[in-house]
């Protein structure tokens, strides 16, 4: 193996990493060290960080950079997201976390092979790229953005792939809140397998 393949194979394109409070999900609340890196083929229309998608956009850096960035901060959760982590291989990222004491969390559509070692998988499919099999008995959280009304029977076609013991979350999409919130809350109240995940971030304004 060349020195390029070895230094590609040890480094990820990260867009920004930072310490903040986990905003979605089950992990709402919790203290965490995210890693966004760069790279989506994924699309959503309404997505927040498109700066993201661009996967030679953004500057690699070494495994034992981000890990060592990671260790700067108290908590001992990290956050893999993106753009759509899975474009890369996260094998030694989440080798080299593991080893640091931290609980690996990451937030996926799906659409890519599954890599990495995982405490916690998020799998929140899009209609813009269509999951891979895989993710099904692997996700711990099944997070569904509800866009339209017909985002509800999207959103029930995953819940029946999963594992029985996945969590099943709705959430808004940001600039449809106002009209979506009130749909979601009374459709969780007739179907209360589901909960309500939230934005919790934008609304205390942090990362």
């Amino acid at each position: 193996m060349n020195n390029q393949t070895d230094i590609l194979l040890s480094t990820l394109p990260v867009m920004e990493a930072f310490y903040t409070v986990q905003g979605e999900g089950a992990y709402t609340g919790n203290a965490a060290y995210f890693i966004r890196l760069g790279g989506c083929d994924v699309g959503c229309v309404w997505c927040d960080v498109k700066e993201s998608w661009d996967i030679n956009a953004h500057p690699h850096r070494s495994i034992e950079e981000i890990t060592h960035e990671a260790q700067k901060y108290p908590a001992r959760l990290a956050v893999i997201t993106g753009g759509e982590p899975l474009m890369h291989s996260l094998d030694e990222l989440t080798l080299a976390l593991k080893k640091a004491g931290f609980q690996t969390n990451i937030e996926t559509s799906g659409a890519h092979p599954l890599s990495g070692t995982w405490d916690w998988i998020c799998f929140s499919p899009k209609k813009f790229k269509a999951p891979l099999p895989e993710i099904y008995e692997a996700a711990h959280e099944l997070k569904i953005v509800v866009y339209h009304p017909s985002d509800f029977a999207w959103a029930e076609g995953f819940a029946q792939k999963v594992r029985a013991e996945c969590k099943l979350y709705l959430q808004p999409e940001w600039d449809k809140s106002e009209t979506m919130l009130p749909r979601i809350i009374e459709y969780v109240k007739e179907n209360p397998q589901w909960k309500i995940s939230l934005q919790t971030h934008k609304f205390m304004n942090i990362p």
